[in-house]
């Protein structure tokens, strides 16, 4: 989110989260300006994929269908 507000100049976005009994996804995506052609990955988007790394999970950021930004991370759920 805050690379929303920073970064997209959107006008909205959207959080969904969704919980299965082995993982946990969440998506965010706007309506911004989008990625640049020549996207150079800063501190926020390198930590967020490393992050999700470093728990067994993935994150991926990519344009979103009709404009904006859409990141997509998946994380294993522990062990109860």
């Amino acid at each position: 989110m805050t690379n929303v507000v920073r970064h997209a100049d959107a006008r909205g976005a959207t959080v969904r989260l969704t919980v299965d009994p082995c993982s946990l996804a969440v998506v965010v995506q706007d309506d911004g300006t989008g990625l640049p052609d020549e996207l150079v990955a800063g501190v926020g988007l390198s930590s967020m994929r490393e992050r999700a790394t470093e728990m067994g999970g993935t994150c991926s950021i990519e344009p979103a269908p009709g404009g904006g930004t859409r990141v997509h991370a998946v994380l294993p759920r522990g062990e109860e």
